[in-house]
C-alpha cells in the first residue's frame, strides 16, 4: 500500500480522500491556500503545506507548487480529487515524470477522453454506443457540414471538441443558422478551451442523463457499478443525482454496464471513471468520458458497499482490482442533494460565516462536507459545501429520508439552497421519477 498520498484538492472531496487514507494506514498531506489554512482535511492531515494565496491559479492549479510540496514532504503519490487539476493531462504527466504514482489513469487517457472527438472515435471502436454525428471534426467546407447536418436531421449540437461544464455548445435547427454557428462556437471554443476544433451531433430533445461508474486496475480488469440519474440539472450542472435510474431494466443496465466494462479493458484504463450518456425512448447515447472521481460517487457506493476512493488508492498501488463483477450487488436506492452556499432563487453565491450548524442523521442518512460551525466559507472558489446523502430500500424511502434529513439540517449566517432542494423532493414529477435535463429549468422558469 502506498505510504504517504499529497491530496491536491480542497473542501469536502480533500476530506473525504483523507478518511479514506486513514482507514488504509495511509499517511496524508493536505496542500492548501491562504484562504483555506482552516479547512477540515488541513487539520486533520497528518502534515499540511501551504502552496499559495487564494486565487486557484497561484495554489490549487499551480502545477510546480504541488509537485514541490510533494518532494519536501517525501509524498509517494498525489490524489487529485475532482475539478481543478484532476483531469489535466500535463499535470498527470509532470506527476509521473517527477517520480510520483499519479492516482488516476494515465496522461494519454485523459488527453484522449479529454478531446470529445477522440472519444467518442474510440468508444465506436469498443462497441459503445454514440449519438448521430459528423464522426469528426468539422471542417472550413460549408456545403460539406451543410451535408453532414443534413444526414444527421435537425436539430443538431455544435459541440467544442475540447469543451465541457456545458460550454462550448450551439443548438441549431434549420441550415440557415448552421454557417454562422459553426463559425461562432469555433471562436468561442479558441477563445475558451485552446482548441477551436468542434463537431457536430443529432440534439435530443427531451434526454436524460444517466452515466455509468467504473473501475479498472490497468490490469485487464474491470467492473462497473451500475448506473446514476443526474438529469436534474441547471445551467448544464447537477443538483440531483441518484441511483439506481429509474426506469432502467436490469438488462438494460448489464448491457451498456458490460459494453463500458470492456471499453476499459481495450483502453488499458486505470482507475475510476464515468462513461456519461444522454439516454432516450430506451436508448443510451454516449457524450463523454469523466477520466475522476465524480461528485456524486457516494450514491454508488450507497447501493453497491464499494469504497471507490479505497478501490482507486489500492489500484495506484499496483494492486488488481479488489472485488469481481459477479460480486457487484446493486440493492435499494440512494439521492445525493448537493448544497452549495447561494441564493436558493437567484442561485448568487453567498460567501460568508457559518455561525450555526447542524448535521441530519439517522439511518441511511449520509453526511460530506468540510464545514462546520464558525468556518467562513471563501469566495475563491465553487459554491458548493456539502452533499447529503440518503439511502432506503426504496425508491420512496430515500426520498422520504431526504426530505427529513433537509429538515434537520442547519446552516446558518449564510444563504445555501436548500430551500430549492425541499422543492424538488416534494415535487409530484421527481417523485414519480424518470424527468429530463430540461425539466427543473423549464420548473424554476430559466428555459
Amino acid at each position: 500500500m502506498l505510504d504517504k498520498v499529497l491530496i491536491a484538492n480542497r473542501g469536502e472531496i480533500a476530506l473525504r480522500i483523507l478518511r479514506a487514507c486513514k482507514e488504509l494506514g495511509i499517511k496524508t498531506v493536505a496542500v492548501h491556500s491562504t484562504a483555506d489554512q482552516n479547512l477540515k482535511h488541513v487539520l486533520l492531515a497528518d502534515e499540511s503545506i501551504c502552496i499559495g494565496k487564494a486565487s486557484a491559479t497561484e495554489s490549487y492549479l499551480n502545477i510546480p507548487r504541488i509537485i514541490a510540496a510533494a518532494e519536501v514532504t517525501n509524498s509517494i503519490a498525489i490524489h487529485p480529487g475532482y475539478g481543478f487539476l484532476a483531469e489535466n493531462a500535463d499535470f498527470a504527466e509532470a506527476v509521473e515524470k517527477s517520480g510520483f504514482i499519479f492516482i488516476g489513469p494515465t496522461a494519454e487517457t485523459i488527453n484522449l477522453m479529454g478531446d470529445k472527438v477522440s472519444a467518442i472515435n474510440a468508444m465506436k471502436k469498443a462497441g459503445v454506443p454514440c449519438v448521430p454525428g459528423s464522426d469528426g471534426p468539422l471542417t472550413d467546407d460549408e456545403e460539406r457540414n451543410k451535408a453532414i447536418a443534413k444526414r444527421i436531421g435537425y436539430p443538431i449540437i455544435v459541440k467544442a471538441a475540447g469543451g465541457g461544464g456545458g460550454r462550448g455548445m450551439r443548438v441549431v435547427r434549420s441550415e440557415a443558422e448552421l454557417v454562422k454557428a459553426i463559425q461562432t462556437t469555433q471562436a468561442e471554443a479558441g477563445a475558451a478551451f485552446g482548441n477551436a476544433t468542434v463537431y457536430m451531433e443529432k440534439f435530443l430533445e427531451n434526454p436524460r442523463h444517466v452515466e455509468i461508474q467504473v473501475l479498472a486496475d490497468g490490469q485487464g480488469n474491470a467492473i462497473h457499478l451500475g448506473e446514476r440519474d443526474c438529469s436534474m440539472q441547471r445551467r448544464h450542472q447537477k443538483v440531483v443525482e441518484e441511483a439506481p435510474a429509474p426506469g432502467v431494466s436490469e438488462q438494460m443496465r448489464e448491457k451498456i454496464g458490460d459494453r463500458c466494462r470492456r471499453a476499459c479493458i481495450e483502453l488499458g484504463y486505470r482507475g475510476a471513471g464515468t462513461f456519461e450518456f444522454l439516454y432516450e425512448n430506451g436508448e443510451f447515447y454516449f457524450i463523454e468520458m469523466n477520466t475522476r472521481i465524480q461528485v456524486e460517487h457516494p450514491v454508488s457506493e450507497m447501493i453497491t458497499n464499494v469504497d471507490l476512493i479505497k478501490e482507486q488508492l489500492r489500484i495506484a498501488a499496483g494492486q488488481p482490482l479488489s472485488i469481481e463483477q459477479s460480486q457487484v450487488q446493486i440493492r435499494g436506492h440512494a439521492i445525493e442533494c448537493r448544497i452549495n452556499a447561494e441564493d436558493p432563487e437567484t442561485f448568487v453565491p453567498s460567501p460568508g460565516k457559518i455561525n450555526m450548524f447542524h448535521a441530519p442523521g439517522g439511518l441511511g442518512v449520509r453526511w460530506e462536507s468540510h464545514v462546520y460551525a464558525g468556518y467562513t466559507v471563501p469566495p475563491y472558489y465553487d459554491s458548493m459545501i456539502g452533499k447529503l446523502i440518503t439511502y432506503g430500500e426504496s425508491r420512496d424511502e430515500a426520498i422520504a429520508r431526504m426530505r427529513h434529513a433537509l429538515d434537520e439540517l442547519v446552516i446558518d449566517g449564510i444563504k445555501t439552497n436548500i430551500p430549492l432542494q425541499r422543492k424538488i423532493m416534494a415535487d409530484e414529477n421527481f417523485f414519480a421519477g424518470g424527468t429530463n435535463i430540461h425539466y427543473l429549468e423549464k420548473k424554476l422558469g430559466l428555459a
